[in-house]
């Protein structure tokens, strides 16, 4: 598996927080916040793709494009940037060692966490 970071999606996330669509929600939430699959489906089938890849930071580059298992590492339900998936994105690139994503997450952490104060 070949995960790299995904420049424009981090990019879209960036340019979401700057126009003030994000969600300062706890670390916790992501599980309620995250998109069902149903979600997924039905983003995709409006959008396509190229959209659905807008919404995460990481890119599995063994996958097909056209898949879902190509892209990793959601940040936001398809509207807004939730502060719990960048913060558990952030967690699991740790983990799994993909400095590049972990460097982007903490980035947008960073932005979100001066929104707070």
């Amino acid at each position: 598996m070949s995960v790299k970071l995904n420049d424009r999606s981090f990019d879209h996330a960036k340019s979401l927080i700057k126009e003030g669509k994000y969600v300062l929600d706890e670390r916790d939430a992501w599980s309620e916040h995250q998109p069902s699959a149903r979600q997924e489906n039905e983003f995709i089938e409006k959008h396509g793709f190229s959209e659905y890849a807008h919404w995460h930071l990481g890119v599995d580059t063994d996958e097909n494009e056209d898949t879902k298992a190509r892209y990793k590492f959601p940040y936001g339900d398809f509207e807004k940037v939730h502060r719990c998936g960048v913060l558990s994105a952030e967690s699991r690139a740790a983990q799994r060692k993909y400095d590049d994503i972990e460097s982007a997450c903490a980035h947008l952490h960073g932005m979100l966490e001066v929104l707070r104060k």
